[in-house]
């Protein structure tokens, strides 16, 4: 039998395999666990969300045409 022939099918079933036998000896996900923290995050009347802004000009078309 012509090994270089079927070498798809060899590989294909050879990732089945593997797979299976992966997912087979992986151990149980754990039930959701939450850690308890006695942290307390500090709430100040300024409190307001982070904006970053970018601020850059746009490229001329010299400048497109170099990076393409």
């Amino acid at each position: 039998m012509n090994v270089a022939k079927n070498m798809e099918a060899i590989v294909v079933a050879a990732a089945v395999l593997l797979s299976a036998s992966c997912y087979a000896m992986a151990p149980a996900a754990p039930a959701l666990q939450v850690a308890h923290s006695s942290y307390v995050a500090p709430v100040s009347a300024k409190a307001a969300m982070q904006v970053v802004v970018v601020k850059a000009k746009r490229l001329s078309a010299a400048e497109k045409a170099r990076f393409a």
